[in-house]
């Protein structure tokens, strides 16, 4: 058992399917030292109120949901949010990155979605915010 509470990971994207994938990528143990809890949220209101109340650790944001895609949303929540969590937009294709890093994410993972390198993403991120 951790000395640590479940860390919060919210996955946005109105795709069901693209949430379904990410949650099952990450498992509830991404890394034998972290334990995680999803969150799934289909619409960007319900993003922002989770950020707002910061009960978030990291969030997943789809960059090809509509109407609100992740890129903008993450460039809205870090510039509005003190001490935004870590932010990993998934892109169309990898050739998006640049788009990601306007956006202000501190990673991007593009479709479709590899599970090792996204679940390296998020311990990588999970530990930097944890220290």
């Amino acid at each position: 058992m951790s000395d640590h509470p479940a860390l919060r990971v919210l996955v946005y994207s109105d795709d069901a399917l693209t949430r379904r994938k990410v949650v099952s990528a990450l498992g509830t143990r991404p890394h034998p030292d972290l334990e995680i809890e999803c969150i799934e949220v289909a619409t960007a209101p319900v993003v922002i109120r989770h950020l707002d109340d910061g009960d978030v650790d990291l969030a997943v944001l789809d960059g090809e949901s509509t109407p609100v895609g992740g890129m903008g949303l993450a460039k809205q929540l870090t510039d509005e949010i003190d001490d935004c969590p870590p932010i990993i937009v998934l892109t169309g294709r990898a050739d998006d990155a640049w788009l990601a890093k306007w956006s202000r994410a501190s990673a991007a993972v593009p479709h479709p979605i590899d599970p090792i390198q996204l679940t390296q993403e998020v311990v990588a991120l999970l530990r930097a915010a944890r220290g």
